[in-house]
């Protein structure tokens, strides 16, 4: 029964958000625009902050923060004091825990300066109301597996796999085999594998897949 890949040690979900939520604030004039992304990496970040500003060209500051579960963060003052916005946006990110997370803040002057210790609160507020009114949910880690069995043993694979919260099962069913794929979380491949190998006499082969998702 040859295995490929997979980890002995405990990988942790992650929370991030469901999708797109915007929130809108107002301080002394100015319109402070909230969007909240989930977005997994840094290409669909960047495609995503150019529609912004093409969206919204004629606002005075596009401030951004994505941080995504690769480890990736990356932040944008966009022409505001320095560490007045994104590092702000950020801490509120950080606040919820969250990850694969874009929030862009939109503003728009309204002819009054805030001031550094103002705007950088105004920035935080924005990030954490779109982030407080933004759906949260947990991915849980999961590898693919291809399971190639005869006829025999096909019927305790299909028993055996909804028991695991297995998830996109199918099947293609050959001469004299069956060859069925799935996902299957992370931490639950261990034991799997050793309710498989119960009733295995060489007759159940196991590939795993070594790229982790999060579903």
């Amino acid at each position: 029964m040859p295995v490929v890949i997979y980890s002995m040690e405990k990988i942790k979900s992650i929370s991030t958000i469901s999708g797109f939520t915007e929130f809108r604030i107002k301080e002394k004039g100015s319109v402070f625009i909230g969007q909240s992304y989930y977005l997994t990496n840094s290409e669909d970040c960047n495609l995503k902050l150019n529609e912004i500003r093409k969206e919204f060209y004629d606002a005075t500051h596009h401030c951004y923060c994505y941080k995504l579960n690769s480890g990736e963060t990356k932040y944008s003052d966009n022409g505001e004091p320095s560490g007045t916005a994104g590092i702000r946006i950020l801490n509120a990110i950080d606040h919820f825990g969250l990850t694969d997370i874009l929030i862009v803040v939109i503003r728009y002057f309204g002819g009054t300066k805030l001031g550094v210790g103002p705007l950088g609160k105004a920035y935080y507020e924005s990030a954490f109301d779109v982030l407080k009114n933004s759906p949260v949910i947990v991915k849980n880690p999961y590898q693919m597996i291809s399971v190639s069995t005869n006829f025999d043993k096909m019927g305790h694979v299909f028993r055996l796999l909804p028991t695991f919260n297995s998830k996109k099962i199918t099947s293609d069913y050959k001469e004299t085999t069956v060859e069925i794929e799935c996902f299957l979380n992370s931490n639950d491949i261990a034991s799997f594998l050793e309710q498989i190998h119960e009733h295995s006499q060489g007759d159940i082969d196991i590939k795993i897949s070594g790229e982790i998702i999060y579903l």
